[in-house]
């Protein structure tokens, strides 16, 4: 991770055959394309690969998102479950949606916590959505059985997740929908882009639909299609699909390297009795973009960051303080610092967002670090690497 690591050959056809023929846009302008569609082949690529029957891309992993919790039918009334630790982009989609997110503690995974899950739940609760994040997945069968017991939607939001597994089943393609983001440093790049999975037909027509405009798609006059509901423009474009069309076909290869460089380094500091490791639910199914450990304390924690930093050692966060990933420093979402007014309900909803304290999630994310597995690096320098931060912990103890 990320793929732009080893960006080649299968790429640059790609796109060559769309900078060819001119058609830069996903639909319409049949006549001009010499056969060539390359969302259409990448959406197939994903369900081929994904096991699912319906894929829709879209310009990116907010947007897929955008446009799943549309197509599930949620907005102003409604509240959806997410953890307290994830992208902002999961809020974000949920407020676009009118809805109010509903955000609760993640455990030892670094995701949702499904005990925190079951005492979030309300009359007008509509979805849970776990995020897979640093590439390991949430409880799903805990998850799955709380949205059954309650009649709720399982929304997964993989987009940190592309190539992991869970029991046999790939994540993304284990709920009632799940996304990928595609941008410029996920496994699997388009750029931009990302992408919606999911097996209710229902669903997949209303994806299509709703990322353009509303159209019906039906015929090849794009003039002459119909607006069967209303929509957004949510489209990736030909260029971005092409990129990502050559990068899935090397899908297993990434994936593979990445498990590699994963098992020699957690071999190394598995040797140091201080550290212990994120719970996987299913360890196979990792996809092992990141290597995520936890310190006894935050204080140790906080030396091995700097220790990292002297023995020149890269890729590697502690989330605690960081304000993209962890609610403790998402001030502009506490504050509601909205460009338009939100509604009642979510003001409401979310009137008590400054004072909710997260303890158990503070303790994780103030001792965990999470270290970037790189697509790029020769075993050798990854030998070298698990080495030099094993000697830069043992440093610190």
């Amino acid at each position: 991770m990320p793929g732009f690591e080893l960006f080649g050959d299968a790429e640059r056809k790609e796109l060559n055959d769309v900078l060819e023929n001119g058609v830069l846009m996903r639909y319409g302008f049949d006549g001009m394309r010499n056969g060539h569609w390359k969302a259409k082949e990448l959406e197939q690529e994903l369900q081929n690969r994904f096991g699912v029957n319906h894929a829709q891309l879209t310009s990116s992993g907010t947007t897929a998102l955008n446009v799943a919790l549309a197509v599930m039918g949620v907005g102003a009334g409604d509240e959806v479950i997410m953890p307290c630790f994830t992208f902002v982009a999961s809020f974000e989609s949920i407020l676009a949606s009118g809805a109010t997110p509903v955000l609760v503690e993640i455990d030892d995974t670094l995701t949702l916590d499904p005990a925190a899950v079951e005492a979030a739940i309300t009359p007008k609760t509509k979805v849970v959505m776990p995020v897979h994040m640093c590439g390991s997945m949430a409880d799903l069968d805990a998850l799955q059985a709380i949205c059954d017991k309650h009649d709720l939607l399982l929304l997964e939001d993989a987009c940190q997740a592309f190539g992991g597994s869970y029991k046999g089943k790939m994540l993304g393609a284990i709920g009632d929908a799940g996304t990928f983001s595609f941008d410029f440093v996920k496994t699997i790049t388009c750029g931009e882009g990302g992408a919606l999975l999911t097996n209710n037909s229902d669903y997949a027509t209303w994806a299509d639909q709703y990322s353009d405009h509303g159209h019906d798609h039906i015929g090849n006059d794009r003039g002459a299609e119909t607006h069967p509901i209303l929509g957004y423009n949510f489209r990736i474009s030909e260029l971005h699909a092409a990129v990502g069309l050559g990068q899935i076909k090397r899908m297993d290869e990434f994936i593979g390297i990445q498990r590699r460089n994963h098992a020699i380094i957690k071999a190394a500091l598995s040797e140091i009795p201080e550290v212990s490791f994120r719970r996987i639910p299913d360890p196979e199914g990792d996809s092992c973009g990141f290597l995520n450990f936890f310190m006894p304390t935050a204080e140790f924690s906080n030396r091995v960051l700097e220790a990292f930093a002297s023995h020149g050692i890269d890729a590697y966060w502690n989330y605690f303080n960081n304000n993209w990933h962890y609610i403790r420093k998402w001030d502009h979402f506490k504050e509601l610092k909205s460009l338009f007014p939100l509604s009642d309900h979510i003001k409401k909803g979310l009137s008590n967002l400054k004072d909710i304290e997260f303890p158990q999630s503070d303790d994780l994310i103030s001792r965990n670090i999470s270290c970037l597995i790189k697509l790029s690096w020769t075993e050798e320098e990854v030998r070298e690497r698990a080495e030099k931060m094993a000697k830069a912990i043992k440093s610190v103890l």
